[in-house]
């Protein structure tokens, strides 16, 4: 008994979402554009429109899938691997080729591909930019073709992916939810039609689909025929300049695209048109310098530099025949351009955030200044080893670390770890020098890396902290803070505390854009509810070990350590740090007091959750010694 496949949702009927369309299709009339990423909030038909597309590709190549890719999924299943079973059986060594080798003449789809592991993501954009897979690993030399589109979608409210990955991604789109009724209201018609008859749903844009198959098929014929002037090159070298752009990936993938855009409207030769709309797709994402700039492409920004570049493209291009004696002199770099990947961090980045803090004595806010500029901090790392997911802050047992033990538990180890297992059957030998493997030899490699944390940021606007000098500071040091939990993969929560309350700014998440933008504006002044606000830490460390338990917190408290309102404020505050400490969350107190008399308050709260204390001061990577590690050591958070 076989069971047929649900039936697709037609491309051609999707409403609206213009721009996701024509990406889908640039893409699939020429896959050397390097795929799409698609970024939106939920339930906008991002993967409706994946599936949609890659039932049509499969009109036009005979054979092409759609292959999903689980974010959970091995390198080995990525890739392929030794085939031990065959080997351990039959002593033949084979390779069992991954889900890349499925994908080839199809699409390659990663459903929520910023929650995919870096080293993955990199394996995938490698074999899509070379149209072959290499392995080498375990003794198994291995190569084949892997051709297929690639397509990504995932939620920036989850997170985002690392500058360097975004690059590697041809283009980009941003969708969301229209906010037309008439849009909407046909939106709901047709979804719904189509769950009540999936089948005549279907059959009603059946001849859509056919056209649209056909249309893929034809330019993807006349591809190699669209003629791109030397004018039009030079448009768009002039544009990705005027973006200030690193490298040359973005001047590639915009003169493919504008020659797939060519092809697709029936041209013969690549226009301004075609770079225009070329440069809408492959720019957004490759301008963006830092994790707190806002995504996009402003089109006024956009008609400013077409116009710049149009200028360029009109005038005489150097003459290929006159030989290096007479090229033109060369122009100097721009300030700031040039090729190359942009530092992580440095003294002089300045922050977007908090720019309109609020500071008053009172309830009643009033404008302050921007936040001192950030820096590059220091590492802040959870004691012990644990076992969350692949990151760069804490030490952890996981399977993208280096192999330090083998171990014959099927559920310790991730890999086979080979010596281990030749050694294991060695021992067993009956005779020398003639090992056989058997299913008990087999060992895994216990491995051991870094892990992302949850870093919980805890910050005191009270009153005591609205100095204008120490706010701009404490501002700039989270600042710095939250760029760091973005380059070692971490997800992060913020918390203020002032008045009589803390306030969750922003529960657990992986995008420090928006906890960017949740710190560019809050309240200050008023009292010092410090035990509020540990209270309001446990808590969110309480519900994340439920969604999460091999993650593991670390609350950065920035604070000077006051405590005010209500009886016993420091009895409170001692009673919710050792609440909190029973949680086994790590701590570290980042000391903000900058009197001239000191009352070391902070250190006594750090003494009261077993942790360091760093002064401001102090936060920046060049000001320490030595990593920020809790004193207690081993303590396993």
């Amino acid at each position: 008994m076989t069971t047929s496949l649900p039936t697709p949702y037609p491309f051609s009927a999707l409403v609206g979402q213009d721009q996701l369309r024509l990406a889908l299709i640039l893409c699939a009339v020429r896959p050397e554009i390097g795929g799409v990423l698609i970024r939106g909030e939920k339930g906008t038909a991002k993967s409706t429109a994946v599936r949609a597309l890659a039932s049509v590709l499969a009109d036009v190549d005979e054979g092409a899938r759609l292959v999903e890719l689980p974010i959970g999924a091995t390198e080995d299943r990525v890739v392929g691997s030794l085939d031990l079973q065959r080997v351990l059986r039959d002593g033949e060594h084979a390779f069992s080729p991954g889900l890349l080798a499925r994908a080839h003449g199809g699409v390659l789809y990663v459903d929520e591909v910023n929650l995919l592991h870096d080293h993955l993501v990199d394996v995938l954009l490698d074999a899509a930019a070379m149209g072959r897979v290499h392995v080498e690993r375990d003794g198994v030399s291995h190569s084949h073709e892997a051709r297929f589109m690639l397509v990504g979608t995932m939620n920036p409210e989850e997170g985002e992916l690392r500058p360097q990955l975004l690059d590697r991604f041809g283009l980009t789109v941003d969708v969301r939810a229209s906010r037309d009724v008439d849009t909407r209201v046909e939106v709901i018609r047709r979804r719904m039609d189509f769950e009540a008859d999936p089948d005549g749903f279907a059959a009603r844009y059946a001849d859509g689909d056919v056209d649209l198959a056909r249309r893929i098929a034809l330019a993807r014929a006349m591809v190699s025929s669209i003629v791109l002037p030397d004018s039009e090159l030079r448009r768009i070298a002039a544009l990705c300049a005027s973006f200030d752009v690193d490298g040359m990936r973005a001047d590639l993938v915009v003169a493919r695209t504008a020659v797939a855009h060519a092809a697709w409207r029936g041209g013969e030769r690549v226009e301004e048109q075609d770079v225009r709309v070329a440069a809408e797709l492959a720019l957004p994402h490759r301008r963006r310098r830092d994790p707190f700039d806002d995504p996009g492409l402003d089109q006024d920004r956009l008609d400013e530099a077409m116009s710049q570049a149009g200028e360029a493209a009109d005038e005489p291009g150097p003459d290929p025949e006159s030989g290096p004696d007479h090229e033109p002199e060369p122009e100097p770099d721009p300030p700031g351009g040039g090729g190359g990947e942009a530092p992580e961090s440095s003294e002089a980045e300045t922050s977007s955030g908090p720019a309109q803090q609020r500071n008053s004595p009172s309830s009643t806010p009033r404008p302050n200044d921007a936040p001192a500029a950030t820096f590059r901090a220091k590492a802040l790392v959870v004691p012990g080893v644990g076992e969350g997911a692949p990151g760069r802050r804490s030490r952890a047992r996981n399977r993208t670390g280096t192999p330090i033990a083998a171990t014959d538990d099927p559920q310790a180890g991730h890999g086979l770890h080979v010596f281990g297992t030749l050694l294991a059957a060695a021992e067993r030998q009956t005779r020398p020098g003639r090992p056989r493997l058997g299913p008990a030899d087999l060992r895994r490699s216990i491995r051991e890396g870094r892990e992302g944390n949850l870093v919980i940021f805890l910050v005191d606007a009270s009153g005591s902290m609205a100095a204008r000098d120490r706010l701009s500071a404490v501002g700039g040091a989270t600042m710095s803070l939250l760029r760091d939990a973005y380059q070692r993969r971490d997800k992060v929560a913020v918390i203020t505390f002032r008045g009589a309350e803390a306030q969750v700014l922003l529960p657990p998440t992986t995008s420090v854009h928006i906890a960017g933008r949740r710190l560019a504006r809050f309240d200050t002044g008023g009292k010092t509810p410090l035990a509020q606000g540990l209270l309001a830490a446990k808590d969110v460390v309480v519900r994340e070990k439920a969604r999460d338990r091999a993650r593991r917190s670390l609350v950065v408290v920035l604070t000077d350590g006051r405590a005010t309102g209500g009886p016993d404020p420091l009895g409170r505050a001692r009673t919710a740090a050792a609440m909190l400490l029973a949680e086994g969350a790590a701590a570290v107190v980042v000391d903000c007091e900058t009197s001239y008399v000191r009352l070391g308050l902070a250190e006594v709260l750090a003494t009261q959750l077993e942790a360091p204390a760093v002064r401001l001061a102090h936060l920046r990577a060049d000001g320490l010694t030595r990593l920020v590690r809790s004193h207690s050591g081993d303590r396993a958070a």
